[in-house]
């Protein structure tokens, strides 16, 4: 049997990869099987008793009509070179081996994702079904992103994608996954998968890790900790838990539930919002009458909602974003200034530091000169562009925490 359903399922495979399953040849086309030492290593084992044994297997495939032998040098029982399948059995080949024949499976999953289309509207969903649906009907495949034998695990995989766009509380991994699957693991296993989609399907994650793309949509594996500091002074749920942040030398972490009700006191000064990009440099960084916040890399809603409601109470302050020099650093800027609606100004990002810090510099990589062209042509990154040329003329890019405070 283990040559049996070898040979036969390998025919059968390059069947359905070939015009011929789907009417599409404009020529005479013959499904067949080689017989190589990649392909079937014990037929050419000489110290293996496979030999006489396959041979039985190929002319029992023969007698049922399913294959033709071809003999190396038409010398029969001697060296097959290959078979031929018998596409008029195709039917019957598939009945034998108890496989689903590959147009039933897709025409199975397009009867789910033509469901799915009724019931998921938001953007990433409905994209990724449009695409699905379209390399389907095309007879290209999609098995980067799905199993046309399990139609149920592709809308288990939408609903998800739908649960997560449409998401607008905070809450815990293994709590999503039991509402979307039923089960508190899955979701972990399909983890990189959904940031996949996320980023291939939406320019607005293109970027971002897995990570930052779930706690965009409210989903962590725990408590989402926003940290600030700084010369401020806040208020949470009643007037009586007041904190300053005055007192606190390396500030205060609060999670997103909290910010919610988080109030900030005007009578409390503040010049600077200053956002920060790494945690190390955060804790170690202090600027006078200014707020600290740090962002954690891409900030998400519960953070930009933090940024938004401190803009309201300090709209004359001066709001400044402090990250990595580097292409990643760059475009965590630019997405901070598009999302909130607020003039950050990058600091500390230009070629003064790039010159003052030559000797932490790290060179390019090709895939950073890639993405940095691509920020050359864009006309939201001209602020910047006198930096980022200099980036490209010198093949260099600076971690933040290099830069030391003076």
């Amino acid at each position: 049997m283990l040559y049996e359903t070898r040979i036969l399922n390998a025919l059968l495979n390059s069947y359905e990869n070939s015009l011929l399953s789907r009417g599409e040849n404009k020529v005479a086309v013959h499904i067949s099987y080689a017989f190589t030492k990649k392909n079937m290593p014990a037929y050419f084992d000489e110290s293996s008793m496979a030999y006489e044994e396959i041979h039985g297997v190929a002319e029992h495939l023969e007698e049922l009509g399913f294959i033709k032998i071809i003999w190396k040098g038409n010398q029969k029982n001697h060296i097959i070179q290959k078979v031929l399948l018998c596409e008029e059995k195709i039917s019957e080949i598939y009945a034998y081996l108890h496989r689903t024949p590959k147009k039933r499976q897709e025409e199975k999953q397009l009867a789910v994702l033509q469901e799915l289309k009724e019931i998921c509207h938001t953007p990433i969903a409905s994209r990724f079904i449009f695409w699905l649906s379209e390399r389907i009907c095309a007879g290209k495949t999609v098995k980067e992103y799905l199993n046309l034998e399990e139609p149920e695990e592709t809308r288990k995989l939408i609903r998800a994608i739908s649960f997560m766009e449409e998401n607008q509380e905070e809450i815990y991994i293994r709590e999503f996954s039991i509402r979307c699957f039923g089960d508190s693991k899955i979701l972990e296993k399909r983890w990189s998968l959904l940031g996949k989609i996320f980023r291939r399907f939406s320019d607005d994650y293109e970027d971002m890790d897995t990570d930052a793309i779930f706690a965009e949509h409210g989903i962590y594996h725990t408590p989402n900790y926003v940290y600030i500091k700084g010369n401020g002074c806040i208020q949470i749920g009643s007037k009586h838990s007041m904190i300053d942040l005055r007192g606190l030398k390396q500030g205060i972490g609060l999670s997103g539930e909290d910010l919610y009700t988080l109030q900030w006191i005007k009578q409390v000064p503040v010049k600077q919002v200053i956002t920060i990009e790494n945690l190390t440099t955060f804790f170690r960084w202090e600027e006078e009458n200014s707020i600290l916040i740090y962002l954690g890399g891409y900030h998400n809603e519960v953070r930009r909602n933090l940024l938004k409601k401190m803009y309201e109470t300090f709209p004359d302050a001066r709001y400044l974003h402090f990250g990595d020099i580097d292409v990643g650093g760059f475009e965590i800027y630019q997405d901070l200034c598009r999302r909130t609606g607020i003039p950050f100004e990058p600091w500390l990002m230009g070629m003064e530091q790039l010159k003052k810090y030559q000797s932490y510099t790290k060179k390019l990589t090709e895939n950073d000169q890639k993405r940095l062209e691509g920020l050359l042509e864009k006309e939201e990154y001209r602020k910047v562009w006198p930096v980022l040329c200099y980036m490209a003329e010198h093949g260099e890019k600076l971690e933040q925490e290099s830069i030391i405070k003076e």
